[in-house]
């Protein structure tokens, strides 16, 4: 199928790098832990001690992206019989595998998951490729559709007055429907039993697809309104209903609202996080960054039992 000219032009841009010798990069990840707490936002980037918690969850989910997205990709680029005929189960495994031991090597060789709960996660991800693969008619088509990319870049300023700031991210899937003219910027998740409201209504968390809207518009020159975004939600567990025969679900869509308002939030908090932590040029304020205790900010805080940099400890209301 003939690729439109508004996706070759998309595929065709060429996205500059960041230069760390003066630029500085932010991304979702860091608006989201300023706004939780800024004192350890501050511990991690500005002050250098960055440190990531390796956790079963974040193998299984970036082995679930990665399997989900090699099969789109070649459905896309092939054919839909090709992306069936791939052995997923093998390749989630090879991905799955590689990526535990990525993390066992950032984890000081130290395990931190169980034989017992590696075969859990493992056995949840064939479930879900399985589903994918019987229902994929019913979230993907290629009739008059076609994929931007996969880990769509995007690195640009903000705002122009910190020109020396770049938000840096990756779409995990664009997709372009001839018919409406529009692109679906698609964020996969992991979940143990899917979005509830408290997830739903989690402004900050909803930032993030609010803001990729926003800032793939401006860095592919492509008209705002023609852009639509979605959370693709997939399950590792699901409720089986006695009083029904019906399959239940393993992948949950959700659409945020983002319209101007949630647009304007979500560029006043980014706009917010520049002013407060970065100078005109680029480079760190020198300023206090306050702690923000609460019994769950500090619950999965890797620094709550580092004395010397944060030292609250397991904090009590």
């Amino acid at each position: 199928m003939k690729l439109p000219t508004i996706v070759k032009q998309v595929q065709k841009t060429e996205i500059p790098d960041i230069n760390y010798a003066f630029q500085k990069n932010i991304s979702y990840s860091q608006l989201s832990m300023y706004k939780k707490c800024p004192h350890q936002w501050a511990l991690a980037y500005k002050e250098g001690h960055k440190r990531f918690t390796s956790s079963i969850h974040t193998v299984f989910g970036t082995a679930v992206h990665e399997t989900i997205q090699h099969y789109l990709d070649v459905m896309y680029d092939k054919s839909i019989k090709a992306a069936d005929d791939i052995d997923l189960n093998e390749y989630f495994n090879e991905c799955y595998i590689k990526e535990y031991q990525n993390q066992i090597k950032a984890n000081n060789n130290e395990h931190f998951s169980s034989a017992v709960e590696m075969r859990e996660f493992y056995e949840d991800g064939l479930a879900i490729i399985d589903y994918l693969k019987r229902k994929r008619g019913t979230y993907f088509s290629k009739r008059k559709t076609h994929l931007v990319g996969v880990e769509l870049p995007i690195i640009l300023p903000p705002n122009p007055s910190y020109k020396n700031v770049l938000y840096k991210g990756f779409l995990d899937l664009v997709l372009y429907n001839e018919n409406s003219d529009t692109f679906t910027i698609i964020d996969i998740k992991t979940s143990t039993r899917g979005w509830k409201d408290r997830e739903k209504k989690d402004e900050t968390k909803l930032q993030q697809l609010i803001l990729y809207k926003k800032y793939f518009a401006e860095q592919y020159n492509i008209d705002i309104n023609k852009v639509d975004v979605e959370y693709f939600i997939v399950k590792r567990k699901v409720f089986e209903n006695k009083f029904t025969e019906a399959e239940p679900s393993r992948i949950q869509t959700f659409r945020p609202a983002a319209g101007r308002n949630k647009l304007n939030s979500a560029t006043r908090a980014v706009d917010n996080f520049i002013t407060e932590c970065f100078s005109s040029t680029g480079e760190y304020l020198e300023r206090r960054f306050d702690k923000n205790p609460s019994k769950w900010n500090c619950g999965f805080c890797p620094y709550k039992s580092d004395k010397e940099l944060c030292g609250l400890g397991d904090f009590q209301e």
